[in-house]
């Protein structure tokens, strides 16, 4: 049973993972509400599309934060609550704290429940629990990006990267972790699904890697 402090720590996960940076980035420097341009989505990939490098890599490093801080706060909760670090329970926990991250950014509370596609906070929560994993989910993205300059496909190919990672590169035995892979990958799919559907029919957008945002 989850004591009051297991759901006050879920409760704060929600909240780091409803700080719309994107939002308060956009509306603060530029006066811009992003969701008003671009995919109307409050995350860093729109970010960038609409405002350009200097406020999207903030924006993504932020969102990553998010998921990141939200994942850890499991080592706040004690291992009376949830077991020996690493354990079964622990893991399970770190997850649960992660996925309030993921649904506050997708649904926001200090935005009027209007986010982003999570990918960001995704990655910050994979980061705090499996780090090769989530080196190897980079490393899909990037070189993606690269070869594509799409970066719905990148994040596609890197959420299927995930499962893949914890099944077979770096098998983990928890089977908490691995059917969360698979959730990811859905989950990707699902919030992409406009993008994938643009991509079929050749009209997705491309982002330029080095050159700059033009007024």
């Amino acid at each position: 049973m989850l004591s009051i402090y297991s759901i006050s720590a879920l409760i704060l996960a929600y909240l780091f993972g409803s700080i719309p940076t994107a939002v308060w980035i956009g509306q603060a420097f530029y006066g811009i509400d992003v969701r008003e341009y671009g995919s109307g989505n409050a995350g860093a990939t729109n970010t960038f599309r609409v405002l350009g490098k200097k406020a999207g890599i903030p924006v993504m490093l932020l969102d990553i934060l998010k998921g990141w801080t939200a994942t850890n706060l499991a080592y706040v909760i004690g291992t009376s609550t949830t077991g020996a670090y690493h354990s079964i329970a622990f893991t399970n926990y770190e997850l649960a704290l992660g996925i309030a991250a993921v649904m506050g950014h997708l649904f926001p509370i200090f935005a009027g429940f209007r986010g982003g596609k999570g990918i960001a906070t995704l990655f910050g929560m994979i980061l705090a629990i499996n780090l090769p994993a989530a080196l190897l989910c980079v490393s899909v993205f990037i070189v993606t990006l690269l070869i594509t300059r799409y970066v719905s496909l990148s994040s596609i190919l890197a959420g299927f990267a995930y499962p893949i990672g914890v099944t077979f590169i770096f098998p983990v035995y928890i089977k908490s972790v691995i059917i969360y892979g698979m959730c990811i990958f859905i989950l990707v799919l699902v919030t992409h699904q406009k993008n994938i559907e643009r991509l079929l029919k050749g009209k997705e957008s491309k982002v330029n890697l080095f050159k700059k945002k033009t007024a």
